[in-house]
């Protein structure tokens, strides 16, 4: 039965009578930990915050009507002429209306599915700001702002006033950014608008929004749904496009299909609106992975070179160890509890180091205007990435006292004996 308590004795002597090689190698798993968590928490954070910026202003489906040429042109409808082989050039789009028919009943359809988290109705058009003799172009989205709270996060992109306010007050307005700082506006001014179909309509600002993409706040504006379907003169079933959230956003793709199938409307899944972002973020996160890894990786050789040294230089240690009596299991066990402590010191002081380094990263100032909400460096403390770092720092340890140590058992006390 192995003697457990003499094993982490002499385990404990030759870590303490090597101290600072003992050091060394804990200061690498130290380091190669704390690396680690720094990194992965930081690249992370970063990521996230990237993909929010994009994310968060997407619908996982957007459902329109799209504006697009007709597939049958009349002369394929002549049956005189179907078995001859026709081109039809400058094929202009067909007639369709902007407005999506029964809009509020597929909005309540889509909102009983058990996958859907919400659909949200809007109603967007162009129209002029006008500065005086000065005619700005943009868009006017028409929305119902504390939905588009609730699941899109508006209120991180609003930089001053608030959704409620554009709730609460009639024929107001949420105004980008960009427009706000051409026309030289502030809160509590009226900016006139002028739709393509004519006439000049006064409404009240009551915030600015800035959505991190400068071409897009310079032309980008909202307000109630009620109030652009007044500046429209259209009825309020009149609704042109609707923003679908998911639970899940695996399920973005087979329900646009059903939608389009079912609807005969556009519906755009968000993978295929992103998809080269998502290619972006998916090679941002692989490169951090590969690094941190990697860290970790250096580190155990740290360890492992070590180990193969001390046991050189316990030669002798060993011999008098297995002709006192120890078996080679029992030499083996003694330099894999070294180690595993060293593992274990080093891991737990990395995890440290790294808390504390990624707590200091989140304190530094970060002021951008493409990220008006965004105050520090975004850091991802996912508890996660610190019990991989430590099973990693535990698994390395091991695996790099392994060897040795096996080596150890090996080792014939005769031989070392006769060699002296």
């Amino acid at each position: 039965m192995t003697n457990w308590t003499v094993i982490l004795s002499i385990a404990k002597t030759h870590l303490l009578t090597k101290v600072r090689q003992t050091s060394i190698a804990a200061l690498g798993v130290t380091f190669g930990i704390g690396s680690y968590i720094t990194l992965v928490c930081f690249m992370t954070g970063l990521n996230t915050m990237l993909d929010n910026l994009i994310l968060n202003q997407t619908p996982h489906i957007h459902i329109y009507n799209e504006i697009e040429p007709s597939l049958d042109q009349p002369i394929d409808l002549f049956s005189g002429l179907k078995s001859n082989f026709n081109i039809v050039h400058s094929i202009k789009p067909k007639l369709s209306q902007k407005k999506i028919h029964n809009a509020l009943p597929i909005i309540s359809f889509l909102e009983e599915k058990n996958i859907v988290r919400g659909a949200l109705p809007q109603v967007k058009t162009q129209i002029f700001y006008m500065a005086g003799s000065i005619e700005l172009g943009g868009n006017l989205t028409g929305i119902n702002p504390l939905d588009e709270t609730r699941l899109f996060n508006m209120d991180d992109y609003i930089v001053e006033g608030s959704a409620e306010e554009l709730q609460n007050t009639d024929n107001s307005i949420l105004l980008g950014i960009g427009i706000a700082k051409k026309m030289s506006l502030k809160v509590g001014d009226r900016v006139q608008i002028s739709p393509i179909n004519g006439g000049v309509f006064p409404l009240k600002i009551v915030g600015f929004y800035q959505s991190g993409i400068a071409d897009l706040d310079a032309i980008q504006s909202f307000t109630s749904i009620r109030t652009v379907q007044r500046v429209l003169g259209e009825t309020n079933n009149y609704i042109t496009d609707i923003n679908v959230k998911l639970f899940d956003i695996e399920d973005a793709i087979p329900l646009s299909k059903n939608i389009e199938k079912q609807f005969n409307l556009k519906a755009i899944d968000i993978k295929t609106a992103n998809a080269q972002f998502e290619t972006g973020t998916t090679i941002r996160n692989l490169i951090t992975y590969a690094v941190s890894i990697t860290l970790l990786i250096v580190a155990g050789f740290g360890i492992y070179n070590i180990l193969n040294m001390l046991i050189y230089e316990k030669m002798n240690d060993i011999a008098i160890l297995k002709a006192t009596g120890f078996s080679g299991k029992d030499v083996q066990l003694i330099f894999m509890s070294q180690a595993i402590i060293i593992g274990f010191a080093g891991g737990v002081l990395g995890l440290l180091i790294g808390f504390g380094l990624a707590s200091l990263i989140e304190t530094i100032p970060f002021k951008t205007e493409a990220l008006p909400t965004v105050e520090t460096y975004p850091i991802n403390m996912n508890p996660l990435f610190f019990v991989i770092g430590f099973s990693f720092a535990m698994l390395s340890t091991f695996l790099a006292g392994y060897l040795p140590a096996k080596k150890a058992k090996k080792i014939d006390p005769v031989k070392i004996i006769r060699g002296q």
